[in-house]
């Protein structure tokens, strides 16, 4: 039992989970925009998300040398320089636009990571700043770069499934900023911590009603995606309601980043 929560831990420190998720949302753009699998795009995204998630992650704290080089960090380090070899070389097998694209979203992580503006710090202590950050980069790395790639054109339909995956990642952020309550220092200014518990779910809640509303401004919209999507913000609704800052980290990193996958398989199995 020992061994298998140390895997568990490795697969969710590791960012392999949160890779999982990202790769769900890129096939699904795939399904969505009928895109033959592209396996160059949909591995760069999922070996850069944890190369990208490990960095915002661990360079902070190895800087200001919080932590000690255990054998799970030293495994994590190492794990993250095969990803980023395996980034690189799916990179290059990109078409050129999406690089220069990519390389756009390779900015703005080093921009949330690292202190550019020694006065501001990074971007990931910005007040306010930081979840917007976050959404725009997880909309356009699974909607923008297979679409770029593919060579098809920016239609409304894009746009659309832009705006319902921005407030999707909007959503699994307030749940994270609920349980992360009790250990966020003052000075980040999350939601909760501005709004108190109560209005952040009143707020997720809310915004389930767009996240629902544009599937059915789309051109080729389906009765049955309206109907997937009405289970997954079920789900996201009973996950605000029941989150709270004494649930176990477990209730986000794990259960919450499963949302993406989740969605997924709902549309393989009844898209």
């Amino acid at each position: 039992m020992q061994l298998l929560k140390k895997l568990l831990d490795f697969y969710i420190k590791g960012s392999i989970h949160v890779a999982l998720a990202v790769y769900a949302l890129v096939q699904m753009t795939f399904h969505f925009f009928h895109i033959a699998y592209d396996e160059p795009m949909a591995l760069f995204a999922f070996f850069g998300t944890i190369v990208g998630y490990n960095f915002v992650k661990y360079d902070e704290l190895a800087r200001a040398k919080k932590f000690e080089m255990s054998n799970q960090v030293k495994a994590i380090a190492a794990l993250s320089f095969i990803c980023f070899l395996a980034t690189a070389y799916y990179f290059f097998q990109l078409e050129r636009k999406t690089q220069l694209v990519a390389a756009g979203f390779l900015g703005l992580t080093l921009l949330y990571t690292l202190p550019f503006f020694p006065k501001l710090g990074n971007a990931r202590n910005w007040s306010g700043v930081k979840i917007y950050i976050v959404a725009f980069c997880w909309a356009g790395i699974t909607l923008f770069l297979p679409i770029i790639n593919a060579d098809l054109p920016f239609s409304q339909d894009v746009f659309l499934k832009f705006g319902q995956r921005f407030l999707l990642v909007i959503i699994l952020i307030l749940i994270f900023e609920i349980i992360d309550l009790k250990n966020d220092d003052l000075s980040l200014q999350t939601v909760p911590q501005r709004l108190g518990v109560y209005k952040t779910k009143i707020l997720n809640l809310i915004l389930l009603i767009p996240f629902y509303g544009l599937e059915l401004l789309k051109s080729d919209f389906q009765l049955q995606q309206l109907w997937i999507n009405l289970v997954l913000i079920i789900v996201l609704a009973l996950f605000t309601i029941f989150s709270s800052p004494k649930r176990s980290d477990y209730y986000t990193s794990f259960w919450v980043e499963s949302l993406p996958v989740f969605w997924w398989v709902l549309v393989l199995f009844f898209g």
